[in-house]
């Protein structure tokens, strides 16, 4: 709580003890004249055992409705009293209040704040004291509501407050919770990455099965789109990889809308737009290579020390260095766009690559010994060669590097 609304607070407080203070005195003076008329009544407060009406001479007739006034206003100014003795604490603590609040927010979420704010601002041990005052002082037959009424002073705590003090669900630790059980996940798909087909058709159903729990991740997204393409490459059937295909282009528009900062799923989604280009028209094929540069670059743009992507943005200039006179017009037209690319921009990426990892892959030295041919620079093209025959062929892109090896070598006078 501010100081200052703290100050409103206390100062609303006061006027309102005023107030009571005033009808107290007004209650005294009615009193006073009260026994002058009627001198054969006094309270009796010695007794130690709570304020009792006693006769001292005479009898007049007083009503039982009168004496369960007295009795109610009583505890009244009991509590009255009770309640400057808060005041004048409170206003005491004002100064230090700002730090003191200060303090117990540190460290507190929001919804903690509030909690905290409004135990401050409730006094509950005053209400519960009043209420059992004045329970000693009703009589029979008399409900509570009735005494509530009659005595003008509310003592109950409402449901609302015992709820903040009682009820408040531990929504941090159950964050906490659900936190740590997606890293958990996290750290069993990338692991089922790393392991046999079996391993990552497991992955995607096991992704598939908390889709709804954790749809609404970016990081949970982007791995769910690499499982699909694990699941591609592993996948015979020509219509089964279509679908992981389209499946894995969706969740990648999904995951980059979600988080367009988030260089994984640009990464990811440009792959699937890749793979997507084997299944498409010509026009979707021209369309889809365009989306995977654009989303391509805003994944080194975000992540500039990644070499996957810059492994990936060479093949892309390489393979459009490859394409005939034709091609290329024809793809600029259907998109509006030239393809504008040379071996050196894919050298330079591949080149990035080893850069960023020194022996990355099996794939990347073939296209730097590609590269290099082309330029005419056959003797770092042999090299490159040598470094990718060295390498064993540990997956199925490695498979395929060792093929194109297979033509690459002879004619660059390299024995496999």
């Amino acid at each position: 709580m501010a100081q200052p609304d703290s100050k409103v607070l206390v100062l609303g407080a006061l006027a309102g003890v005023a107030g009571i203070s005033m009808a107290v005195v007004f209650y005294k003076n009615y009193k006073s004249k009260r026994r002058a008329s009627c001198p054969a009544f006094f309270l009796d407060r010695a007794s130690g055992q709570g304020a009792e009406l006693m006769m001292v001479d005479g009898s007049p007739d007083v009503s039982r409705g009168q004496l369960e006034v007295l009795h109610r206003l009583e505890a009244l100014i009991q509590c009255v009293s009770e309640l400057k003795d808060e005041m004048k604490a409170l206003k005491n603590a004002i100064p230090t209040l700002h730090d003191q609040v200060r303090g117990e927010l540190r460290g507190r979420d929001a919804s903690e704040a509030r909690r905290a704010g409004s135990q401050h601002r409730t006094t509950p041990t005053r209400r519960k004291r009043a209420s059992g005052s004045i329970a000693v002082t009703r009589p029979r037959g008399v409900s509570s509501e009735e005494a509530e009424s009659e005595g003008g002073y509310i003592t109950a705590l409402t449901d609302s407050e015992d709820d903040d003090q009682s009820d408040v669900e531990p929504s941090d630790d159950k964050q906490q919770l659900t936190e740590q059980k997606l890293v958990d996940l996290h750290h069993r798909i990338d692991c089922l990455h790393q392991g046999t087909e079996s391993d990552k058709k497991e992955s995607l159903e096991i992704l598939l099965q908390h889709r709804e729990e954790f749809g609404q991740s970016s990081t949970f997204l982007w791995r769910l789109i690499r499982a699909y393409c694990d699941v591609h490459d592993v996948t015979t059937e020509l219509e089964d990889k279509k679908i992981h295909a389209e499946s894995g282009k969706r969740v990648g528009e999904e995951a980059v809308q979600l988080n367009p900062t988030c260089a994984e799923s640009h990464l990811w989604y440009a792959i699937m737009c890749g793979i997507m280009a084997e299944y498409d028209t010509l026009q979707n094929k021209i369309k889809n290579g365009f989306i995977f540069k654009d989303h391509l670059d805003k994944a080194i743009e975000l992540k500039p020390q990644d070499p996957l992507s810059y492994h990936l943005l060479g093949r892309w200039c390489y393979t459009v260095t490859q394409l005939s006179w034709i091609e290329r017009k024809v793809a600029a037209t259907l998109s509006g766009a030239p393809l504008i690319a040379t071996v050196d921009d894919a050298l330079r990426n591949f080149l990035k690559v080893e850069e960023l990892q020194p022996g990355y892959s099996k794939l990347n030295y073939v296209f730097l010994a590609k590269c290099y041919r082309d330029i005419g620079q056959r003797e770092k093209a042999r090299k490159m060669c040598e470094a990718a025959c060295s390498m064993d062929a540990a997956s199925k892109e490695d498979e395929e590097a060792q093929k194109e090896l297979s033509s690459l070598c002879p004619a660059l006078g390299v024995l496999l």
